[in-house]
């Protein structure tokens, strides 16, 4: 009789990173299809095209050529393109579904290594490098079939808009124009922005279904948004030019960062109190850049910063090791 001698963990769980993976990819299928529905045939070709950067990327720089199959950079191509407008040019997003596994992901040294979200880093990296492509909004016009804005633009040169319609964004309008968007639209999604800002009542029963399946801490997008309701609501209170409460979390993109960038396994604090810490300053920042910063959304920078804070916060909020002094 052999006696076999291994190291822990002894007891393994049924989900695996693939499985968790693709189940979070299924989730966003309702939330595509409501950006096709809103925006037709440009949606689906900017999706496709931030993936396909992803994955050749992820091809490129996978040494062991198996990454692929875990579905990661699917979903952080999903996830890119649900960030960006639908008249977004095609080879601007495959660039930047490059940059996101390139730089976010294999430069740290995989899956698993990273520090920043990939995708709002490769969001970020449009944001620089792209400013004005990635500010230029459509509205839903019910054209299924024709491209919108630049999409078939050439790379490296002015296109001419085709079949566009220019407009703000709910956040824009209220900073800028101080137009209050009604909180229906921003429930169905019949309103302007990105392609992941489509609707917010399928980003609510996603946010509930993962923590159901405990595929995300519940905490996390809790504190974000129980922390932007709150200092929101204080600055309405001060102020009825301020935002609402529930446009706070209704606009822009703090439903999607709150339920799918900011609950990543690898950028969020370990601890309990850590996460409460990575989610009171995400809502807080996510505030305070909307109202008194250059730009009207913060969601991005907001997730970043907490990123860049996570292994500080870890550090400090780590629990006592029994036997162990504090």
């Amino acid at each position: 009789m052999k006696t076999i001698i291994s190291t822990s963990p002894f007891l393994h769980h049924e989900a695996t990173t693939p499985k968790i993976m693709w189940e979070v990819v299924y989730t966003l299928i309702p939330v595509l299809g409501v950006a096709v529905y809103y925006f037709g045939l440009s949606a689906l070709l900017v999706s496709a095209a931030a993936v396909a950067g992803c994955l050749v990327a992820e091809r490129l720089f996978d040494k062991k050529k198996k990454a692929i199959g875990d579905g990661s950079a699917l979903l952080t191509g999903v996830l890119l393109a649900l960030c960006l407008p639908p008249g977004f040019p095609l080879w601007i997003a495959f660039l930047g579904g490059m940059v996101s596994i390139g730089v976010g992901k294999s430069l740290w040294g995989g899956l698993g290594q990273n520090i920043f979200n990939p995708a709002l880093l490769g969001r970020a990296f449009l944001q620089a490098a792209f400013p004005e492509a990635i500010t230029t909004w459509d509205l839903p016009t019910g054209n299924y079939w024709g491209v919108r804005g630049t999409n078939l633009a050439m790379p490296f040169f002015k296109g001419t808009p085709v079949d566009a319609i220019s407009t703000a964004t709910p956040l824009s309008q209220l900073k800028f124009s101080h137009e209050v968007t009604s909180t229906m639209d921003l429930l169905v999604g019949n309103v302007s922005g990105s392609l992941g800002e489509t609707c917010g009542l399928l980003l609510i029963l996603a946010g509930v279904y993962l923590i159901a399946r405990k595929i995300i801490n519940w905490r996390i997008p809790a504190s974000i948004l129980a922390t932007a309701a709150l200092f929101s609501g204080i600055l309405y209170a001060i102020n009825p030019q301020y935002p609402t409460p529930q446009f706070t979390i209704l606009a822009g993109g703090l439903l999607l960062g709150a339920v799918y960038m900011a609950t990543d396994y690898v950028t969020s604090p370990l601890t309990t109190k850590g996460i409460w810490i990575y989610g009171f300053g995400i809502g807080f920042l996510v505030v305070m850049i909307r109202v008194w910063g250059g730009l009207p959304e913060g969601v991005m920078y907001a997730i970043l910063l907490m990123n860049a804070a996570t292994p500080l916060i870890n550090r400090f909020t780590k629990t006592r090791v029994y036997g162990h002094e504090k």
